[in-house]
Order: structure tokens, then sequence, then C-alpha cells
């Protein structure tokens, strides 16, 4: 488990803006295999993170991230923004691992160790990585602990979910945070808007941490207009007035739309 000391929320809003961000590279998720090492984490058979880096919290331990989640090294988490990011993993040694690829949703960051040096590196939770093992041998292969790996992006898919948007806790007329969920397809974020009720002005909002997002200033009215674009592909999507005009801190509005794929 991966625990991050985390400045206030309204701290990071003022003075961590997207703009002061690397550039966004734009470009459709890689099809290619690519090389890398893996190892896991948490217990044997079990979810991985609790909460983790990205900000999702206790929605790791259930169901669509439950025993798909992963850390990765800062090379893939780029410092928040490949937050929700899909990956395919594939052990490499065919003495005992299965062919078939396991798929993981990125949701925590690993900083040190093997994920240090600009090296790229999945920790996966036990059960992500127990998968990657022929019928049998799960436990034999996490005695290994670090294997050789391939690994290349794949759509993120949320049967029946559409992305929703949780207000974060301490969120006012001044400040409002929100973290994204169940983003289909690329998965990650590139950027996120806000309009007001009664405004034809999109708002950009700043990129705090992981999958989380603000903006200052106001007094802020809803409804909330919100506006996501993807990082990989910058495809946009805009669910209307899915945040309501009585809107509360840490409640979660779902809106009607999804990057189906």
């Amino acid at each position: 488990m991966y625990i991050f000391r985390q400045l206030p929320l309204l701290l990071l809003c003022f003075f961590i803006p997207f703009s002061a961000a690397a550039p966004l590279h734009r470009g459709a998720p890689a099809s290619r295999w690519f090389s890398a090492t893996a190892t896991w984490y948490g217990s044997p058979d079990g979810d991985g993170s609790d909460g983790g880096a990205c900000g999702y919290g206790s929605m790791v331990d259930v169901k669509p991230y439950r025993a798909r989640v992963g850390a990765v090294s800062p090379i893939l988490f780029k410092g928040g923004e490949g937050c929700g990011a899909c990956y395919k993993v594939r052990c490499l040694d065919r003495s005992i691992c299965a062919r078939r690829a396991v798929t993981v949703i990125i949701t925590d960051e690993c900083p040190g160790g093997y994920c240090s040096g600009g090296r790229t590196h999945f920790d996966l939770s036990g059960a992500a990585f127990g998968r990657l093992a022929v019928s049998g041998e799960r436990n034999q292969l996490r005695n290994r602990g670090v294997i050789p790996v391939t690994y290349r992006r794949t759509a993120c898919k949320y049967p029946g979910k559409n992305i929703a948007f949780k207000v974060n806790e301490g969120s006012a007329d001044h400040w409002l945070s929100l973290l994204v969920e169940f983003e289909d397809g690329d998965g990650d974020l590139g950027s996120m808007h806000i309009k007001q009720a009664g405004s034809s002005e999109w708002l950009e909002m700043s990129h705090v941490w992981g999958a989380t997002w603000c903006k200052n200033g106001g007094p802020l009215k809803g409804p909330f207009s919100v506006k996501v674009t993807t990082l990989a592909t910058a495809k946009t999507l805009s669910a209307r007035d899915v945040i309501p005009a009585n809107w509360s801190p840490k409640a979660t509005y779902t809106s009607r739309l999804n990057f189906f794929v």
C-alpha cells in the first residue's frame, strides 16, 4: 500500500494550476507491446490498494475496480494524469505464465524500489498478479517477486456505468473540487471545464492531483455543466447540468453519458 501525505486541497488548487503541468501528448493509446517489470502487493488474493494516490478512496475495493487495480512508476503515473488509464499486462515466462493478459486500472503510484530510476514498472494487486499464472501456479508466480512483463494501453470499459463526478469534501461556493469516476475509453483526463447556471462560458479547472480537479473563484452558482477532455486522444464529452443547484460536498452525481467504445 502506498500512502501519500497530501496538502490541503485548497492550497493545492491555488499553487498547482493545470497549466503548469508538463505538456500534453496527444495521440491514440498505443497498440504496441512494451517491456516492463511487475511485482505485487497487499494480500495474495487481495485488491491491492486501500485508496491510493489517484484519490478513488474506497471505490478501489468494490467492482468494477476491485482486484483490477495497479500502482505504476512515475513514468506512467505522469504526476496523476495517468490515473484511470487501463493497461493490459502479460507475463513473459511461458513455463509458469498463461498466454492471457490481465487488464488493470491505474489507481496508485509506486515511487520507490523497482519503480524508481525511470523504470517502467507495475505493482499489481495480489489477485491481478496471480491471474498472470497458469492454473495451479499462482503462488509459485507470486514467490518469484519481480517478473518481466509486456504491457500496452487498452480501452477502459465500465459496462452499465456512466461518467460520475464526486464533489470533494470542503467544496463551497468559492471553491469547487471534483473527482471523476468511470470514464470509458481513454480513461485519463487532459482538461476539465465547468459552466455555471445561466452562463455560456466554460471555466477551466485546475488539475489538483490524481483524478481530482478544482475551480477557485465565484461565487460559483449551480447547476453546473461539466466538460471533460481525454489526455490520450483529446476526445470531449459535455454533461449538461449534471451537478444540481443544491449540490452538497461528498455527494456523487452521475451523468447520462460516457465515451462508449
